[in-house]
């Protein structure tokens, strides 16, 4: 007889702890542990059996892994957080006792705690890190647009524009932007860097409040979490690229409203110029490794050149980087025909880029003052072209209006007559193109650039449409207008041949022979009998458009009947799988149904505005 185990020592009681007893374990507050959470990334799990898990209990409560929870009684930002509870007491007593020295001792050696530890924890790789960012870009920029109040300093707001120019100021220099959307949140962008797909969205400048039902502490712990892990991965992005992190900051610039523009871009190899090299120490800490591939080059160029007591020797770039970093594929063991491929941080670096990359590179653009310019300037610098804007929107254009090179006028206002209009006003405003914001982004979504004819200024633009929608049974609007007019057709025939069908109620007794022969169209199975239920057809004197009306009948009764047949052979297959598995196959068709629907009421609508359309016009001819 084996051992008994005691109840709540084993199995789900063992393997999971509750909340309470977590905070308990770990000697913290519940402020703390969920810090300590969001930072490490551990979250609630639901158990099989909550009751076994609650040791017979079914009170309500939140579980977590009880390894997680040892795993985080070694962490060494409990510690420091321990420290800091043990730090404001002695503050709070210094403060009462009126002991301002000591108080001052205390404030300066207070007890700060890094988070680098935990993002090399949480992010082995940097593919890891640059795949992850989605959220954390998103929540840089929420905070860049909040007004500074109690809850939120105005240093951490500083911070946070300052990470979203970086981030806007890398994707700028690489080119690496590839899709927009103007949606009612704010504007989604989407790139890819380093063969990731990295979609982020970004607030309307418009005047922002912090809702009341929203618990900051939570989402500053994120923000912390977030700001250490792009300060991470912006080092090492501009890094790659040859660019000095952080960009300098222009303040006077910052100052008149630059935004983007206030920081500039500067390449390492020339921020070396001006100083001195650097001296080598003993320990060998600075100097650089020489490659056997360049001391080959090095070798070659000597002999190369002409032998004399005056020979120059070649500058060799010393870059063991790049060349230790490089893979070798080598053949698999059990394939030796296929070669192994794993992407490195130099493949990924050295992919070539889209030609929609230059997409306005030959143009020339001129913001009007009543349009976003921090959107647009991105938008179109991201994609080569040059653009400028007034000094209401800020300081930095590059040129002003009357710039002959001005090719498009980005403007959201309403057409209206000008007077007093010069000739040479009048000739360049003919000169150029005016066009909405849409225009842009619809170009950029497109990878061409479009017609500016339906993006004038003042006329009703075309529906602008997600660039992330990548369904097969997506609804589209414009992709759609066929189908809906063969439908309507096909809807106005119906109506025709009930009036008509009515009228001749008469002869049905005398249409004997046509319903056989269109009876015979039911019930053809191939080609051949389809054939040959058309010659029959033909014989009786049905006409051709009742026959071709006949047909569309029966292939529509086919389709329905297949239908069945896959529902009854689904119906098998869903016996036949695990409690788990018909479950998820469950809530995928739920949500197949349910784009289905939102696509049927949306061609149902778009096909009675068109039969409105028709109708009005008929009424007015």
């Amino acid at each position: 007889m084996g051992r008994l185990k005691p109840k709540g020592k084993a199995g789900a009681a063992r393997a999971y702890i509750t909340r309470t007893a977590a905070v308990r374990k770990l000697q913290c507050s519940l402020a703390d542990f969920r810090r300590l959470c969001i930072l490490k990334g551990i979250f609630p799990r639901e158990p099989r059996h909550r009751k076994r898990a609650n040791k017979g209990s079914s009170a309500p409560t939140s579980f977590y892994y009880a390894k997680d929870i040892a795993y985080l009684a070694h962490e060494p930002v409990l510690r420091k957080l321990r420290e800091h509870k043990a730090f404001a007491k002695k503050l709070a007593r210094a403060l009462g006792r009126g002991e301002w020295s000591s108080a001052k001792s205390l404030e300066d050696n207070k007890p700060v705690y890094q988070l680098d530890h935990i993002i090399k924890e949480r992010y082995p790789t940097f593919v890891d890190a640059v795949r992850d960012i989605d959220d954390a870009l998103c929540m840089i920029f929420l905070f860049a647009s909040l007004p500074s109040d109690a809850k939120v300093s105005a240093s951490l707001v500083e911070n946070c524009a300052r990470l979203a120019a970086e981030w806007q100021l890398y994707i700028v220099h690489t080119r690496s932007l590839r899709k927009a959307f103007l949606s009612i949140k704010g504007v989604y962008y989407q790139a890819e860097v380093l063969d990731q797909t990295v979609t982020w969205l970004v607030p309307y400048q418009f005047t922002q409040n912090i809702p009341t039902d929203v618990d900051v502490r939570v989402m500053l712990t994120f923000l912390e979490l977030y700001q250490t892990l792009l300060g991470f991965v912006f080092f090492k992005l501009y890094a790659d690229v040859g660019l000095v992190y952080p960009p300098p900051l222009d303040a006077k610039k910052d100052e008149g409203g630059a935004g983007v523009g206030a920081f500039t871009l500067q390449e390492v190899t020339s921020s070396l110029e001006g100083g001195s090299a650097p001296k080598s120490s003993l320990n060998g800490s600075n100097v650089k490794r020489a490659s056997t591939k360049d001391v080959r080059q090095s070798i070659k160029a000597i002999n190369a050149s002409s032998t004399g007591d005056d020979t120059d020797m070649p500058d060799v770039d010393f870059a063991p980087a790049e060349v230790e970093e490089e893979f070798v594929p080598q053949a698999s063991t059990s394939n030796p025909q296929e070669t192994a491929s794993l992407p490195t941080l130099q493949t990924l670096s050295s992919i070539p880029q889209s030609s929609t990359t230059k997409l306005f590179a030959p143009y020339t653009f001129w913001l009007s003052r009543e349009t976003s310019r921090s959107i647009f300037e991105f938008l179109v610098r991201s994609f080569g072209g040059r653009i400028g804007w007034p000094v209401t929107s800020g300081s930095g254009s590059p040129f002003d209006e009357s710039d002959e090179s001005i090719t498009h006028v980005i403007i959201d206002r309403p057409l209206v007559i000008r007077e007093g209009e010069t000739d040479e006003e009048r000739e360049r405003r003919q000169r150029r193109k005016y066009v909405q914001p849409q225009w842009i982004v619809d170009c950029i979504n497109a990878g061409r650039i479009l017609l500016e004819e339906p993006y004038a200024q003042g006329k009703t633009l075309p529906p602008h449409l997600s660039p992330f929608e990548d369904r097969v049974d997506a609804y589209d609007p414009t992709a759609e207008l066929k189908v809906d007019d063969a439908a309507m057709e096909e809807d106005e025939e119906e109506e025709e041949n009930e009036v008509e069908g009515e009228s001749a109620s008469e002869d049905e007794e005398s249409a004997q022979p046509e319903k056989a022969a269109l009876k015979a169209v039911s019930l053809a199975e191939d080609s051949a009998a389809l054939r040959a239920a058309e010659l029959e057809a033909e014989a009786a004197g049905v006409d051709p458009g009742v026959f071709e009306k006949e047909l569309k009948k029966a292939k529509k009764a086919k389709v329905v009947e297949t239908g069945k047949e896959v529902d009854a052979e689904e119906d098998m297959n869903k016996m036949m799988m695990s409690n788990k598995q018909r479950k998820l196959y469950e809530r995928m068709k739920h949500g197949e149904r349910k784009r289905a629907a939102e696509r049927q009421v949306l061609e149902t609508r778009k096909r009675s505005i068109e039969k409105e359309k028709k109708r009005r016009g008929k009424a007015a001819t």
